[in-house]
């Protein structure tokens, strides 16, 4: 029988929190090696220990909400625990990004009291922060290279074997894509979604033309703007509309998503006020939120690198803040879900559900 002792064993605060470790892990470089500390290298240690501190937390929300969607059936209660997961690492991130502010405390005077030390480490050999990038879903094709090296060149080979695994695996993204792939609303008897948006886009686009074209306050160049950023079902939805425009897409790298999933990750988003659908719209949410606000910190972490070190080499040997600043340009993950705002039309223009199919999506629904 267990020893039902163990539960009862008293522990404390200083040792559970593990705090000796912790608050002996701040070696100054500047004493090392001049036997004199530099003030602000405390700030720089800490500020970057608590970062990858979060990012430990980040990985155990990911890596949960991965374990959730990679069951071939999605317990629907999952989903509401997901989304609160993804939301709590959305709250992480807005504070990383506000922590920058705390680095930015520190002068760039006093930066080179001791960033001679650091040579070669650099923010880039973090290897919790590619887990994040790699888990989510960030392609290798996506990634810019490091001094004209692959990524994985910073790491041992333990990571890099850890990170080729990754590559190997079922990102969040996929596994995101294979749950929208499955879902069982985009085709009901007497009711097929993308025929009917289809015709509503058509009635839509058909109605705002004439009234564009009777207008008598708009010059006839003005009109021609404004059926030009109206678009038409060719130009405008024909990758949503035409499964194979949409494969070629996908074939040229132009977009990820697949055609099934981008078909019911617009249904939710049009539909989201129903109530079997409101929670997948949260998630969908989540996962752009979470890819625009890794945005945001890189932009925010370059605008920091620029202040404190002008156009200096980074001490990784990168090109410092134009590197940066490139990848908040080109390092996202979940773009496909951020162009389904194109394809939204107003909730006046949404085809009607037939009453039995209202009523599937509301809670009346059983499998």
């Amino acid at each position: 029988m267990k020893d039902q002792t163990k539960k009862f064993t008293t522990i404390h605060y200083q040792k559970y929190l593990e705090l000796d470790k912790i608050l002996d892990a701040q070696k100054l470089r500047s004493i090392e090696l001049e036997g004199k500390a530099a003030h602000d290298e405390m700030l720089f240690i800490v500020t970057h220990q608590v970062y990858e501190l979060w990012f430990k937390q980040i990985l155990h929300e990911i890596e949960s909400v991965m374990d959730m969607f990679s069951k071939d059936d999605v317990d629907e209660r999952n989903v509401g625990t997901a989304v609160h997961r993804l939301k709590r690492v959305i709250e992480i991130q807005k504070l990383l990004i506000n922590q920058i502010g705390i680095i930015e405390t520190m002068t760039p005077l006093d930066f080179l009291e001791f960033r001679n030390y650091l040579f070669p480490a650099s923010g880039f050999q973090s290897f919790q922060f590619r887990l994040v990038e790699s888990l989510l879903g960030l392609e290798d094709g996506s990634r810019l290279t490091y001094n004209n090296k692959p990524y994985e060149n910073a790491f041992d080979e333990g990571q890099r074997e850890m990170l080729k695994e990754i590559k190997n695996s079922n990102s969040l993204f996929d596994l995101v894509e294979t749950w929208l792939e499955r879902t069982p609303f985009l085709q009901f008897e007497g009711f097929e979604f993308i025929d009917h948006y289809k015709k509503a886009v058509e009635e839509m686009i058909n109605k705002e033309e004439k009234l564009i074209k009777k207008s008598n306050y708009l010059s006839e160049d003005e009109k021609e703007m404004r059926l030009k950023m109206l678009g038409n079902t060719d130009s405008y939805y024909g990758i949503i509309i035409d499964e194979n425009t949409h494969q070629n897409m996908k074939d040229e790298g132009k977009l990820r998503l697949s055609y099934n999933a981008s078909v019911a990750a617009l249904l939710i988003s049009l539909y989201r006020d129903e109530p079997i659908l409101n929670q997948p719209f949260q998630l969908l949410t989540c996962l752009v939120e979470i890819d625009e606000l890794l945005t945001s910190w890189r932009y925010r972490h370059a605008q920091m690198v620029l202040r404190m070190l002008g156009k200096k080499i980074g001490t990784g040997g990168s090109s410092g803040y134009d590197y940066l600043h490139a990848t908040a340009v080109k390092h996202h993950i979940f773009s496909d879900f951020h162009n389904i705002s194109t394809l939204l039309i107003p909730r006046s223009e949404l085809p009607d559900l037939p009453p039995e199919i209202r009523q599937e999506l509301g809670f009346y629904y059983t499998k």
